[in-house]
């Protein structure tokens, strides 16, 4: 459980670095469109990780399907880099509630109803977790290809993501 916890700290760590970044770019910048890229948008994919973290470990693993609700354009629109931050910190908090909620139940798997016709039926919170954050990290290197593609390479963080000082 501990490493775990811990390989979560240093993927948030690792986002705080992301956040640093997209906060020097021109705020225009972070809503430019790129249709070739991620979900259009810097704001829009990075707001997009946030929904993936709501939807499987809160929606799927809580069993709260009903609940979710995705960001509406608006949201995004309007959205800035402390607005993404502040997105974040909640899903910081959901993944403390995840880990107490399936706290040494890692392979048991989540059975779900037949209302998740089309998604797995039985994955573990293992299963989960290792897709969230791998998401994450698969829409943080669009993000990085966005910036660098509007003229705004990123600091080098090739070193295990920027977690060496």
């Amino acid at each position: 459980m501990e490493i775990l916890r811990q390989q979560y700290d240093w993927i948030s760590s690792v986002r705080q670095n992301m956040f640093a970044f997209m906060e020097e770019l021109p705020p225009q910048k972070l809503h430019q469109v790129l249709p070739d890229f991620g979900r259009g948008t810097i704001i829009r994919t990075h707001l997009h990780v946030v929904d993936c973290y709501r939807f499987w470990l809160e929606s799927f693993a809580f069993k709260k399907l009903n609940e979710h609700k995705d960001f509406s354009m608006d949201e995004i629109e309007s959205a800035d880099v402390k607005y993404v931050r502040e997105r974040f910190a909640e899903v910081d908090e959901l993944v403390q509630c995840f880990f107490n909620e399936y706290y040494n139940r890692w392979s048991e798997p989540i059975e779900q109803d037949e209302g998740w016709t089309g998604y797995p039926q039985k994955p573990t919170p293992l299963l989960l977790l290792t897709h969230v954050e791998t998401h994450e990290f698969h829409h943080k290197g669009q993000i990085v290809s966005m910036a660098r593609y509007l003229g705004f390479p990123p600091p080098a963080d090739d070193r295990l993501g920027g977690l060496f000082v």
